[in-house]
Parts: structure tokens; C-alpha cells; sequence
């Protein structure tokens, strides 16, 4: 039995879940995700307390169902949370000249090259720039989130020595000791 698949994913008030056939549909106040569950392997449900859960038609359950079942119930509850709170991402630049602003549809950043470095992201994420060293990714899919975060920190990432480059907050980085004479 999954341990994860069998948790169930608690409802905000102002959050809904549809089912038609294959298709699954997350609606809140912050938008709507929709992706696609097997029908014929999965069973779906909400409960009087506004709990869904998600459990296999069948009751022999084998490894591979095992794994969807917890993965299934991972992107739901990730979606839920997208709806109703958004995901987050913070990204800090560190180096000197370093600077982030926007500018139209595209996210301007100096980060110590012979020229500018224009980021065009989706519409689906908005992106605020606060101070000048501080970006703020956010959106209602994780998954995408996550991908232009990792995108982002790819342009420029941290090296080892002084620790210049674009990092997330929180992010360890580990330091490597200079030359001796």
C-alpha cells in the first residue's frame, strides 16, 4: 500500500475538484488546473468533511500502481495548493553590478557579462523584482515554477569560491578555500 496515496488531501473552502472521465479539474480562487488520471485504475471521491481522495479499483495492488497511486496524489495536492495559496519561488543575485529589472514581457538582468541578459518567461507565471537583487517567481503550477526558477539560476550559476551568481534563498552554498602563497 502507498503511504502517501492513502493520506487525503484536505479541501480549502473555497476550492472544488471536478471529474469527467479522465479528466481532473482543480478550480480556486487563483485559477484552474486540469491534467489526466487513469479512469480505469483509479477511483476518486470527496467526502462529506471536503476531503478528496484518490484509492485503485482494484484490491491486489501491484508495485507500478503502488508508485501512480502516491505520484497521482502528489500532483493533485500540488495543484489544490497552486489554486488556492500559488507556489513560490525567491531568487537572489549576489556579485557586484549584479541587477535584475523588468522590462515589458521580458526579465532584464545584469549579471557580470559584456551585455544584458534578456529572460522571456510564459504568461502563466508572474515574476516581481524587489530591491534590485531579489526575484519573486510566482504561479499556479509548481512544476512551471520550479522550471523557470531553475531556468533563471542557470544563466549565471553560483560559483565556489566568492559565491557570486543567481541562487535561491535559503540555498547552501558550499565554499571553497583560494589560493595560498
Amino acid at each position: 500500500m502507498s503511504k502517501i496515496g492513502k493520506k487525503n488531501i484536505i479541501l480549502p473552502k473555497d476550492t472544488s475538484i471536478k471529474t469527467e472521465g479522465d479528466k481532473l479539474t482543480v478550480t480556486g480562487p487563483k485559477g484552474s488546473k486540469s491534467f489526466f488520471i487513469g479512469e480505469k485504475v483509479f477511483n476518486t471521491s470527496v467526502n462529506d468533511k471536503n476531503e478528496f481522495s484518490i484509492a485503485p479499483k482494484n484490491k491486489e495492488v501491484d508495485h507500478k500502481t503502488q508508485l501512480l497511486w502516491g505520484t497521482y496524489r502528489s500532483l493533485i495536492n500540488n495543484a489544490v495548493k497552486g489554486v488556492s495559496v500559488g507556489h513560490e519561488k525567491i531568487l537572489e543575485l549576489n556579485g557586484v553590478g549584479f541587477r535584475a529589472n523588468l522590462k515589458g514581457e521580458a526579465l532584464n538582468l545584469q549579471i557580470g557579462f559584456s551585455h544584458d541578459v534578456n529572460f522571456k518567461f510564459p504568461k502563466d507565471v508572474k515574476i516581481t523584482v524587489e530591491k534590485q537583487t531579489v526575484i519573486k517567481i510566482n504561479g499556479v503550477d509548481k512544476e512551471l515554477v520550479s522550471k523557470i526558477a531553475s531556468d533563471i539560476k542557470a544563466l549565471k550559476p553560483v560559483e565556489p569560491y566568492k559565491g557570486k551568481g543567481i541562487k535561491e534563498r535559503n540555498q547552501y552554498v558550499l565554499r571553497k578555500e583560494g589560493k595560498k602563497k
